[in-house]
């Protein structure tokens, strides 16, 4: 076995077997052929994941295990780190999705043959799909300049460093013994074509400024990563503390793009080594769902697994950017992160994917992720767009961006004289509006860019002679206010800026503005994406037809430019946009008010009878009694021993599956309220309620338990929920759901060893009483439930006719008397 095998620990273990930790700790005592300890510490140690599974199978405990989770568990403990080993999965999956044959072949033997075979293999794909990552090269001369030196070099640089890290003399970037310098192609891209720079094309001592080592001092993918990067989000750029000299004013784009690092590189024979296991195991997923399938699972689970380290953009909202920027045969994400955005992007024949992002892990992820998702040519780049754009001379007819936000050190003092500062050289603090002037620098003639933007940048005063130069010269086109929720951070409501390199001023400019807040959830389920999508989509096409859109009176209208530029040029949809009549003035407030005197009505009168006083008693066993008079003793059982005797059967949430269903989230069933939440989609199938079943939150300490009405019924079961569906013929599910929210009850089964109140539904009690005895308690656990759910209606009654009353006094819609 080698000394760098992939590693598990218990938790990986007993999900292998299908067990509780506990049950690991039992086998390691138990059995003194288990598995010695290899690595990790004495409180968490970690296993080799192939004796484990030797010993598993002989014991014939793996029998059951699913494919998905054995090679998530070769990813996760692989010796390199989960990014090395998920960059070696996407190399051999895109091997098999292109070239089935190919990889057939060279995993017939062993295990070194196939480490010694898969580099050459690799590289009869990686070059033409992922081509060079030389300056702007285009999709046809992009494989003709391909680097050779993929060949010798891994997917980690600093392990065998290319030819240009060499020293500040290097030859560039392409050079071989036996291959021209870059870009000496006699019929280049027209996109990327510079006729009147040759020197910089052909030059062989590039200036100071090309020198790699100091612009992507970076470690790459396989290499040892600091702290900061380790916890990079994919749209945070990664700046190096790198200063251009004087000599990048003359040419400060081409130099950089020159010699731009891709984002793939071919992994040696020796580095693909310990990856073979996970490798012929991804080839068994890829044979069950596809190769690009097999893909967005094992990225899908690594992103589940550390949330914290990305900030992902939601797909509803990547879509909701592609449709605004309309069809594209060339397409640029200068921050792509894990390629969300073009990956939403609409195919076209001809198409070009260009991708860069500072993260070298992610640049590698994101280019891959492409090419198993589309068939056109993806160029795809390591480095900081601001500081080393990859591709200075592309003319993009889009431009999709999720920038870093309130990023200080993003290049302010070395690129005080970069030429794509066309609208204003921006503040320190305004590093959103580089991003922005970078977008527009990459666009063709009439090109759209569309970059998510937080608030701020819409009215600080730092950037307001920015934001007046975009709008006088046409380049802003529409600001969108989004809902709160719609992308982390999740707290305020984002926006999105829509941009024109302008081909001609318009005579008479105005600007679209659009305020989607109305379309916010009330949970954390996520705006009503259909609702924005449907609104900001009309509202823009209408405005592009047209130049102008009359008002809609609270969510979309357009401005003269000159109305714009006051003093601080304040953008902010909200303030442009006067609200809607107070949802149809004092009429509508009249209908809420006799609404909610019915409601009080009704919750009069479904208002529970004076309690009768149960018998005297001993009840220290009894999960309902909550009172000062103790109830007479019964007979208890608990949900985990109901499970086990097939009474019910308890099932957990957070699969999203194909099916793009509602999902019941636990801040619903605590609201009472419906369906409102959404799950990235998985292979794992999702749990779809039934009527009749209670569901359960698990985290926040209340007593809660709802049944589930037909309304409901058919949604999928969301995170942080628990679902029991009782068998009829021995539980009554309103008997089982009250007493599941007694407050007792809920006290003895939680656990408070964390910061947050965690609910064991197994330990869950109940009494066990005779069929017709539980329907009792159930009729009565009923009429408590409408009692409650009329009680809330009326609130949220009550709250909308106070907030109308406040907003039409105030307003002028309602009179005082």
């Amino acid at each position: 076995m080698h000394d760098n095998a992939t590693e598990v620990t218990a938790a990986g273990i007993a999900r292998l077997a299908g067990v509780g930790r506990a049950a690991v700790s039992n086998w390691r005592r138990r059995h003194p052929d288990f598995p010695k300890p290899v690595g990790g510490s004495e409180t968490s140690p970690s296993f080799a994941l192939a004796e484990v599974e030797y010993w598993l199978r002989a014991q014939g405990k793996l029998a059951e295990v699913p494919l998905r989770e054995r090679v998530w568990q070769q990813l996760a403990g692989h010796p390199d780190g989960p990014l090395t080993a998920l960059v070696h999965a996407g190399c051999a999956l895109l091997l098999i999705h292109e070239r089935p044959t190919v990889w057939l072949d060279a995993s017939a033997g062993s295990d070194a043959r196939l480490a010694a075979m898969l580099p050459g293999a690799l590289e009869q794909v990686l070059t033409p799909r992922l081509g060079g990552a030389g300056a702007g090269s285009g999709a046809g001369s992009g494989a003709e300049r391909v680097n050779t030196a993929l060949t010798r070099s891994a997917v980690n640089p600093a392990s065998t460093p290319p030819p240009v890290n060499a020293s500040p003399a290097a030859p560039p970037v392409n050079a071989s013994s036996a291959v021209p310098p870059v870009n000496t192609s006699p019929t280049p891209s027209p996109v990327n074509a510079v006729p009147t720079r040759p020197p910089v094309n052909a030059v062989p001592t590039p200036p100071p400024v090309s020198v790699v080592p100091r612009v992507h001092s970076t470690p790459s993918v396989h290499g040892s990563t600091s702290s900061a990067q380790a916890t990079a989000s994919p749209h945070a750029t990664q700046s190096p503390q790198a200063t251009a000299p004087p000599e990048a004013a003359a040419y400060p784009q081409a130099t950089r793009g020159a010699h731009a690092t891709p984002a793939v590189r071919t992994p040696s024979g020796p580095q693909l080594l310990p990856s073979v296991p996970l490798l012929r195991g991804a080839a068994e997923l890829a044979a069950e769902v596809g190769a690009r399938q097999a893909f967005e699972f094992l990225l899908g689970r690594h992103l589940d697994a550390n949330p914290r380290q990305y900030t992902l953009t939601p797909a509803e909202l990547a879509g909701l950017m592609a449709d605004l920027a309309g069809p594209a045969r060339t397409v640029l994400d200068p921050a792509c992160g894990t390629g969300a955005l073009l990956r939403a992007v609409d195919t076209r024949p001809g198409q070009e994917l260009y991708a860069q992002d500072s993260a070298p892990d992610l640049a590698a992820l994101s280019a891959l992720r492409l090419a198993l998702h589309t068939r056109a040519a993806v160029r795809g780049a390591v480095g900081d767009s601001l500081r080393a754009d990859a591709h200075p001379e592309l003319r993009a007819d889009a431009v999709l961006c999720h920038p870093p936000f309130n990023e200080r050190n993003w290049g302010h003092d070395e690129l005080a004289y970069d030429p794509r500062w066309e609208y204003g050289f921006p503040a320190r603090t305004e590093s959103e509006l580089a991003w922005v002037q970078h977008a527009l620098a990459r666009l063709t003639d009439g090109g759209t860019a569309v970059l998510l933007m937080p608030p701020a940048a819409a009215s600080r005063r730092s950037g307001r002679r920015i934001r007046a130069d975009l709008l006088r010269r046409g380049a802003l086109r529409a600001v969108v206010a989004l809902p709160v929720g719609a992308a982390p951070p999740y707290n305020i409501p984002l926006h999105l800026w829509v941009l024109r390199r302008p081909d001609r001023t318009p005579a008479a400019p105005e600007v679209l503005l659009v305020d989607t807040g109305r379309f916010a959830a009330g949970g954390r389920g996520g705006p009503d994406w259909a609702a924005v999508r449907e609104a900001v989509v009309d509202a823009w096409r209408v405005f592009g037809r047209a130049g102008r859109l009359a008002e809609r009176p609270g969510l979309a209208r357009s401005v003269p430019v000159i109305a714009l530029l006051g003093d601080d040029v304040d953008l902010a949809p909200a303030r442009h946009l006067p609200p809607p009549a107070v949802a149809g003035g004092a009429a509508h407030l009249a209908e809420v008010r006799e609404r909610l005197g019915e409601t009080l009505r009704l919750s009069a009168g479904l208002t529970p009878p004076p309690a009768d006083r149960a018998p005297s008693g001993p009840s220290s066993s009894d999960p309902s009694s909550s009172g000062s008079a103790p109830a007479a003793r019964r007979p208890v059982t608990t949900i985990g021993e109901l499970a086990r005797g097939g009474a019910l059967v308890l099932r957990t949430g957070g699969n999203g599956g194909h099916a793009r269903v509602p999902v019941l989230t636990d801040h619903d069933v605590l609201a009472g309220t419906g369906p409102s939440g959404t799950l990235p989609e998985s292979e794992e199938e999702a749990v779809l309620t039934e009527t009749g079943d209670i569901v359960v939150p698990v985290l926040g300490g209340g007593s809660v338990a709802r049944v589930i009405d037909e309304a409901t019924a058919g949604a999928a079961l969301g995170r942080n929920l628990v679902l029991l569906r009782p068998d009829r013929a021995a539980l009554d599910p309103w008997f089982l759901a009250g007493f599941l929210r007694g407050t007792a009850n809920n006290r003895q089964a939680s656990s408070y060893a964390s910061t947050a109140t965690r609910l064991d539904v197994r330990r869950l009690q109940l009494p066990r009483l005779p069929l017709e005895e539980q329907r009792r308690y159930g009729a009565r656990f009923r009429a408590l439930d409408e009692f409650e759910r009329a009680l809330r209606h009326a609130s949220r009654l009550g709250e909308q006719l106070v907030r109308g009353m406040y907003d039409g006094l105030t307003d002028g819609t309602v009179l005082p008397g």
